[in-house]
């Protein structure tokens, strides 16, 4: 029989302590760290997956992906497409049909990335939809973890820019927080007999 999951107010989730992902992080900025950053994932069987999008501001403003942050065991890469974008050593590893690539609300991020150049996105696995399947009451990212983990991710930095030259402490956080939370997700989704 399945578990029942009892939806936590905002209160709850604010009351929770705050956490970020404390492993190791590599900013990937030109094509060589990218292939150096691909060759790693290659090896990796599942990667957490999120993307940031420089905020808009004004009504029909658009910006092309900034960052992509790949997750995979003990590393994040945190990938400035506005640096190189999607090359194709990250093609592959998108492409990958075994390599499970997953997070939450995957849908836009996927569509936003093939405006950078067209690929075959091969072994994606949205979390929020398989929370909303199995009667989760949450089904983004920081409800998630709150429900599964007892603790807060930060979305303070979420609005900020991330085609910035350089990005800020915060915002490396923030980033490979999501991408690392996904990953661990993944895990614990399985751990419950969700996928």
């Amino acid at each position: 029989m399945r578990p029942t999951y009892k939806k936590l107010t905002k209160d709850e989730i604010n009351e929770l302590p705050l956490r970020y992902y404390e492993g190791p992080v590599h900013i990937v900025s030109s094509l060589k760290d990218a292939e150096r950053a691909c060759d790693a994932l290659s090896r990796e069987k599942i990667i957490g997956f999120d993307t940031e999008t420089r905020p808009t501001f004004r009504k029909g403003e658009m910006h092309p992906t900034s960052i992509l942050q790949l997750a995979g065991y003990g590393r994040v890469y945190i990938i400035q497409l506005h640096k190189l974008g999607l090359s194709e050593s990250i093609i592959s590893i998108l492409s990958h049909p075994d390599i499970i690539k997953c997070g939450v609300a995957l849908d836009r991020d996927l569509i936003e990335l093939m405006q950078l150049s067209p690929f075959d996105p091969q072994a994606f696995i949205d979390l929020g939809e398989i929370a909303r399947r199995s009667d989760i009451p949450h089904h983004g990212l920081r409800g998630l973890a709150a429900l599964f983990f007892g603790f807060r991710i930060s979305k303070q930095a979420r609005t900020s820019n991330w085609s910035a030259k350089k990005l800020s402490t915060k915002q490396i956080n923030y980033a490979a927080t999501d991408a690392w939370v996904g990953r661990e997700l993944y895990s614990k989704f399985i751990d419950e007999k969700l996928i």
